[in-house]
């Protein structure tokens, strides 16, 4: 419907007016965004309900495997933990065994302590 000509358009209110309808107008986007948003997490109960019914079915075929690798870990730990303590001695001590070596080579083999020797020991065991 066409206004008649000179006619003040709606959109073109008092000042006053407008602040009030526009108070309006902001006091109802809060409301209406979180409508919104409770809409989207409604739909997406249905898909993720699914999802978390099919997983429990992929986990059951790898647990068999599962225990099968937790069963040779217990097994072999005392093996793995003494490999992986000698591979950290050879990293870190070999630089500082070499060091005492040197102070080490003019000594008889009666005046070497216990420690002494037990470094030698080591540095003659773990030569590359």
């Amino acid at each position: 419907m066409a206004l008649p000509q000179g006619a003040p358009s709606p959109l073109n209110k008092p000042s006053s007016a407008s602040s009030s309808s526009t108070g309006a107008i902001f006091n109802i986007l809060p409301q209406t965004k979180s409508v919104q948003l409770n809409e989207i997490g409604r739909r997406c109960i249905l898909p993720m309900l699914v999802f978390a019914t099919a997983l429990p079915d992929v986990n059951e075929s790898k647990k068999a495997l599962l225990q099968e690798y937790l069963k040779r870990s217990k097994e072999n730990k005392e093996k793995n933990d003494k490999q992986r303590l000698e591979d950290y001695y050879k990293r870190n001590y070999k630089d500082y065994f070499g060091l005492i070596e040197g102070s080490v080579k003019g000594k008889k083999e009666e005046l070497l302590s216990e420690t002494e020797k037990g470094i030698l020991e080591w540095l003659e065991k773990n030569r590359k």
